[in-house]
């Protein structure tokens, strides 16, 4: 009897331990696909996240792996359940494919660095 109160009181513990204890970040997708686009068309897209955890998400730096991406960064925390989003600016003056990394600082407790990807080609 002993033995199987310890393994409840341990299972129980573990439990409430991976619960989500802090901001959590959560992302609808990780990848833009801008397909073929025309050159000088409109180049921005966002990418939607939640989250997910329980406490103030706050984003502390979101850079492009080149300068010809600008990314924009929410200024404010994202409360608990809320949903918020980075704005990405390619510039489709230059034409050929894109594959470019996105990178998103965060308080995440699991994730706090994020690799977000942009792909396409400019026609």
């Amino acid at each position: 009897m002993r033995t199987l109160l310890l393994v409840f009181t341990l299972s129980l513990a573990l439990n409430l331990q991976a619960q989500t204890t802090g901001p959590a970040i959560e992302f609808t997708s990780q990848v833009v696909d801008y397909g073929e686009i025309k050159k000088g068309s409109d180049g921005v897209r966002t990418f939607e996240f939640i989250n997910s955890g329980n406490q103030p998400l706050v984003i502390s730096k979101v850079y492009s792996s080149c300068g010809c991406t600008i990314p924009k960064k929410p200024e404010t925390p994202i409360e608990p359940g809320d949903k918020g989003e980075i704005q990405v600016k390619y510039d489709t003056n230059r034409v050929g494919p894109i594959r470019k990394t996105i990178t998103v600082n965060s308080n995440a407790e699991s994730t706090p660095i994020v690799s977000l990807k942009i792909k396409g080609t400019v026609l």
